[in-house]
């Protein structure tokens, strides 16, 4: 793919990861302008390894782009303005093994040294008690969880807007939108920013009503998310972060084909062919608004008195009157 995108596309190798007596690298590839003030995006999938289908929708986006470049202005007039960041395998031996943990098996989505602020499901939450159990945290932030993490503060942070998307499956009849926090019921920073890019899909896309976009947190709570550990991380730096994740709702595959539940891959990916090709093709409207979003920021980010409005809808929806 880099090689299809040509100059255009620059590589770049984040760390190597020993298995099997090779090595494995990770990896990330860059499009658009290198400007370091230009607004950016982030595409990340493959954290679970397990979650095939999170990648092939972040691939089948850059497919549909580096295809685009060799007949549509609008791309190009894009990368011009916009750096996009992809990184659709961040855990590359759990995709070998068909495993949701990485080869030391840790959950990468808790694997950060965030400590969620309320009591967690144990052991969905996240546990340190034995890595033969699932959703293990390990100690230590692990090679992959570091290079999405560095993936984000070298390319994402500082710029005046920049957004991640990262792809999962697993959760649910409905595909979700979550933003942070998964391991508290405070909002975030930038709520009246999430919340107007939130109506500035559904006001877009008024078919596209699949989408829940809400906070994690209401459906369960974790400790050691990578996304609340870079939102806190970085609260205070320069510019706007935002941070997605999508939750595509496997049981929307597994209740017109009960037969997937016999092999463990059937339960988070879609099996039959045209349910593959239906996913991809679901997703790319997303990835394409965010993308536009990304470019357009300047015309949609709420001023002063419409972020008042925007936090006091969120705080009726989740928050309970909470203010941030």
């Amino acid at each position: 793919m880099a090689r299809r995108a040509g100059a255009q596309a620059r590589l770049e190798t984040l760390g190597w990861l020993p298995y099997a007596g090779q090595q494995l690298p990770l990896q990330l590839l860059r499009l658009g302008t290198r400007a370091a003030g230009a607004p950016a995006l982030g595409l990340f999938g493959g954290v679970h390894g397990i979650e095939r289908i999170g990648s092939a929708v972040v691939l089948a986006y850059l497919h549909s782009l580096v295809a685009s470049l060799r007949w549509s202005g609008l791309t190009h007039s894009l990368l011009e303005r916009v750096s996009l960041v992809f990184m659709p395998v961040v855990n590359p031996v759990g995709m070998l093994r068909g495993t949701r943990a990485n080869v030391h098996g840790v959950d990468l989505m808790r694997n950060s040294p965030v400590e969620a602020s309320e009591k967690v499901p144990w052991p969905l939450g996240g546990q340190r008690l034995s890595r033969r159990l699932p959703w293990y945290r390990g100690q230590a932030l692990e090679p992959e969880a570091a290079a999405l993490c560095q993936a984000v503060e070298r390319h994402l942070i500082g710029r005046p807007f920049a957004l991640a998307l990262d792809c999962h499956s697993g959760y649910g009849h409905r595909d979700r939108l979550w933003f942070p926090f998964a391991g508290s019921k405070a909002a975030p920073p930038r709520l009246a920013e999430t919340m107007a890019l939130r109506e500035l899909f559904l006001s877009t896309y008024p078919n596209h009503n699949y989408y829940d976009i809400e906070p994690q947190w209401l459906h369960y709570m974790t400790h050691g998310d990578l996304w609340d550990h870079l939102t806190l991380q970085h609260r205070d730096s320069p510019g706007i972060f935002l941070s997605f994740t999508l939750e595509m709702g496997s049981w929307l595959w597994v209740r017109k084909n009960p037969l997937q539940l016999l092999r463990l891959t059937g339960l988070f990916n879609p099996v039959k062919p045209h349910r593959h090709q239906r996913v991809l093709r679901r997703h790319l409207v997303l990835i394409d608004f965010l993308a536009r979003a990304v470019e357009s920021h300047a015309l949609w980010l709420p001023d002063a008195p419409r972020r008042d409005r925007l936090r006091q809808e969120a705080r009726r929806l989740w928050f309970d009157g909470e203010q941030r």
